[in-house]
């Protein structure tokens, strides 16, 4: 398996857990998405989307992160990522898509750069929007947590849920977002960050970190 990703990409972090979790070896391909290689010819030809991350796996181009990181699921069942009770199922996906659907869209890469390029907003504007976002995003994850508390986002093992709040942490923590207002969270952050699965693929660590 080859993962095209880019080191500071929350969704290309949310796969490396994953395959991590998972014990799942790959080649590293990075794509420097703030010098948009994602645009260069030979990416835009296996990305239609020119987005990462993007996992090769012999003839399959498998593009999403969570439908990469369901692919895996089911391809590689061990260790589960997935509850097997329907209605446990649905919480580790909704918790996942909070962050994924609700959270990640509003403050990526190439919506920063709209609102700065094309509608001119400030730098300083700019990341009033990615804090706002993300800050009341994170609260909707933390009432579920706080709702039914474990060691990780459900349950005493990591799951979907966690691949996906621990990138977007990173995230906040870079751009300075408030998180003393989630404690559940954060505690759950730190419970992952204690697993190599998720320190040793985080942003710093990788081959084309800067």
């Amino acid at each position: 398996m080859e993962l095209y990703n880019y080191f500071r990409s929350s969704a290309s972090y949310r796969v490396r857990i994953a395959l991590a979790l998972k014990g799942l070896e790959y080649g590293y391909k990075p794509v420097h998405l703030a010098k948009n290689e994602q645009f260069n010819e030979s990416y835009a030809a296996v990305s239609a989307a020119r987005l990462v991350p993007l996992l090769r796996d012999g003839d399959h181009l498998l593009t999403q992160s969570l439908a990469i990181i369901e692919y895996l699921e089911e391809t590689h069942p061990e260790p589960p990522l997935l509850p097997k009770a329907p209605a446990e199922r649905a919480r580790v996906r909704a918790l996942a898509l909070d962050v994924a659907c609700e959270i990640h869209p509003l403050n990526n890469l190439r919506v920063l750069r709209y609102l700065v390029r094309d509608l001119k907003v400030s730098e300083e504007d700019k990341d009033r929007w990615y804090r706002h976002w993300v800050e009341t995003g994170l609260e909707v994850v933390e009432r579920q947590l706080a709702a039914q508390p474990s060691t990780y986002c459900h349950g005493n093992s990591p799951t979907l849920a966690d691949c996906c709040l621990v990138p977007q942490i990173f995230n906040a923590q870079r751009f300075k977002c408030r998180t003393d207002h989630v404690p559940q969270a954060m505690r759950v952050f730190e419970a992952c960050m204690k697993l190599p699965a998720f320190s040793k693929t985080q942003p710093s660590e990788c081959p084309d970190a800067e």
